[in-house]
């Protein structure tokens, strides 16, 4: 379909979304959003937690939906392949691949995806719409009881507007073939409110090879309050098809063979789906509140990428297929009560979490041109997770307090694989103490004290596989532990120094018992090494007036492996300094904007830091005038200095067409493989309300 075709597509969408929203009348009913999780005006428990509003989300200038994220200090979110992938994430000294050992949900969703195709803990947010989203909660550390699987490094949740104060219409026009439309409102409905939004983009981006990406979105939201309490009732559904430039090898640019922006596969790409349901509820008493979380998804991911191009295939190309079709469900529980214990006030939670996985399909297939030429290995999987957790906070006096916390979870997986000898069940549980306490020395000084145990998961196939994949003869395979466990400290410091100034300092510790070990890409498990973290974040917030928001993040991080191997002690990928400055004004006679600068420091590639990625600096700007309450225009400037700088850099050997032949086994060239950071582009976009 055209880009002319599409909008066509698109404006139908957009009309039918003006339309739900054609009956907005004056009072709504008021529905508070119903996040499953710690309440968003509940005391702090350490110094790297923190709530965002949609007002200090409303004027950020973002790339990318996944850019959300990065309203958490510290973090950074890039892009390796197309846009319809998973972004990927960095944080405390971790290249978090695509959201491993970072838990992110969605209306009380979680995103995470065990036992992904493509990679542990997949967290795609190309279903959000950043218009729709109301507040971010986010924490890092492994020191709440509520945070399970994937949380060791933190956790962010994203909830949902219940209504809109008016019906919006957005149109967006850029470079490179970008166009989105929006139209989103709500109205009041048999007793409660309905919110209903649709949006539709397109864009190629800067790519010799088109991206041709084309993306929908759509929601359907109802809440309403009964003598049971209030409920929220959401639909959500998103698609998306795409092609792909992945990574490419520094010396066939530095050749002159291709340039920065050329691919050696043009067929690579994917398509991906999900369809979500859910269902909150909430009812409360002057002493206590009980919410509840059922959800449903339905998911899709065909993903085609070729990274070492003629290596393994020389007549037919190395490109391969990961195939993830699953159906998950889940519910989450959590009541809480205030009261008194030998006179001081004690606040006591408890939660269950409940999800089950239907994956169908988990597989890596052989492909030239998409095409099937065989398959490396095929299987089913069932897994079910369950925790149970308590927090329990006491204020001894008005200074101090403590938070202790107990989660407990088990995992069952059972793995139905096309090789037989890979098939198998495997179960693991693991309990996990927290503790914080809380030190007041003056009315504006925060001392945080924190420790805390925590783990993520590991792919179910690599804990029942017994031979290699693929393998003639059969080569034998190691199993992994199913649970993995992490460990974590902080020390934190959170002031007020001036009347609109906070400021936070941390120091902080985690160590893993292993990195993570199941290989996506080539289907099999490797063991690898115990690691630590350790670091220093530097935090700051100031709003020196209404309106206008200037913040400044630095991070340090020290990452290493644990234990003593010839290889080197250095975790590839794995960041040491990070930084984000920005401003963001929201209203000035009318006037709005944003400014934002992003530092990526070097890090190493290799575990002997003999070959290092070039740090990154990035700026984005955004601008734009409101002509009345009614109509709004905004500009966006990304990557406004034009820097050639990458994305994401690799090390590893591949083979170009020109170069020697395979030999068995394969034998390729190292090198240094990158996917570059996206050229200044610029985005214009029209918001009209009514």
């Amino acid at each position: 379909m055209g880009i002319a075709a599409r909008s066509c597509a698109v404006a139908a969408c957009l009309a039918a979304a003006e339309a739900t929203a054609g009956g907005l009348q004056a009072a709504p009913v008021e529905l508070a959003p119903v996040p499953v999780g710690a309440r968003a005006d509940a005391p702090r428990s350490s110094a790297s937690e923190g709530t965002v509003t949609a007002e200090q989300l409303a004027n950020r200038p973002r790339l990318r939906p996944g850019e959300l994220l990065e309203i958490v200090p510290g973090l950074i979110v890039t892009q390796h392949s197309g846009d319809g992938k998973a972004n990927q994430y960095f944080l405390r000294g971790f290249n978090l691949d695509h959201g491993t050992d970072f838990r992110t949900t969605v209306a009380g969703m979680p995103v995470n995806m065990p036992t992904h195709g493509h990679g542990q803990g997949y967290t795609d947010l190309g279903f959000v719409i950043p218009e729709l989203v109301s507040s971010i909660e986010y924490r890092k550390g492994a020191y709440y009881a509520e945070e399970g699987d994937f949380s060791a490094a933190g956790a962010a949740h994203l909830e949902l507007m219940s209504q809109l104060p008016r019906p919006l219409a957005t149109l967006e026009v850029g470079e490179d073939g970008y166009r989105r439309l929006l139209g989103a409102g709500s109205s009041s409905l048999g007793g409660g409110t309905v919110l209903a939004a649709l949006e539709a983009s397109t864009q190629d981006g800067p790519w010799t090879v088109p991206e041709d990406t084309e993306k929908y979105n759509a929601l359907l939201r109802y809440g309403w309050r009964n003598d049971a309490g209030a409920w929220s009732l959401t639909g959500m559904a998103y698609s998306n098809r795409w092609t792909a430039t992945d990574q490419i090898p520094q010396r066939a640019v530095d050749s002159g063979a291709i340039g920065r922006f050329d691919s050696l596969d043009d067929s690579t790409g994917g398509d991906s789906h999900r369809y979500s349901l859910s269902l909150d509820w909430v009812r409360g008493s002057e002493r206590s509140e009980t919410r509840a979380t059922a959800y449903f998804v339905d998911y899709d991911l065909d993903l085609f990428s070729n990274f070492t191009y003629f290596l393994d295939n020389p007549a037919d190309g190395d490109q391969f297929e990961q195939v993830d079709r699953r159906r998950y469900g889940g519910l989450g529980l959590v009541h809480e009560r205030h009261g008194e214990w030998l006179g001081r006030h004690m606040h006591q939670r408890v939660g269950l979490d409940l999800r089950y996985d239907d994956i169908g399909e988990v597989g890596l297939h052989r492909t030239a041109r998409r095409q099937r030429l065989s398959t490396v290995r095929q299987d089913g999987v069932e897994q079910l997770g369950t925790g149970a957790w308590y927090s329990n906070g006491i204020e001894w006096s008005k200074g101090f307090r403590s938070v202790l916390g107990l989660r407990a979870d088990h995992y069952r997986v059972d793995v139905d694989s096309d090789n037989a000898a890979n098939s198998g069940k495997d179960d693991d549980a693991i309990v996990s103490p927290k503790l914080s306490l809380i030190w007041l020395p003056t009315a504006k000084t925060n001392v945080f004290l924190n420790g805390g145990y925590g783990f993520h998961s590991n792919d179910a196939r690599g804990a029942t596989i017994t031979v290699v994949p693929g393998s003639s003869p059969p080569e034998p395979a190691d199993k992994v532990d199913l649970l993995v466990r992490a460990k974590s400290y902080e020390l934190g410091l959170q002031a007020r120094l001036l009347p609109a100034l906070q400021t936070a300092l941390t120091l902080w510790q985690l160590d893993l018992d292993s990195e993570l070990l199941f290989i996506g890409d080539a289907g099999n498990t490797e063991a690898t090494r115990p690691s630590r973290r350790q670091g220093i974040e530097f935090s700051n917030y100031w709003t020196p007036r209404k309106g206008l928001i200037v913040d400044a993040d630095l991070a340090w991080s020290r990452p290493r492996f644990r234990d003593s191997d010839a290889a080197g002690d250095r975790i590839p990928g794995a960041i040491e300094r990070t930084a984000s400055i920005g401003v963001v004004l929201n209203d000035w006679h009318g006037w709005f904007g944003g400014a934002r600068l992003r530092y990526l420091g070097s890090r190493p590639l290799i575990e002997d830091n003999s070959v290092r990625a070039g740090s990154s600096t990035l700026v984005n700007l955004r601008g734009g005038y409101a002509f009345s309450p009614r109509l709004r225009l905004a500009l966006d400037v990304f990557n406004a200095f034009d820097r050639a700088v990458n994305d994401i850099e690799y090390y590893y050997e591949s083979r170009l067409p020109a170069e020697t032949p395979a030999q068995d086994p394969p034998v390729g060239v190292e090198d240094r493989h990158f996917h570059p950071a996206e050229p200044r582009s610029v985005r214009l976009g029209l918001a009209a309300y009514w």
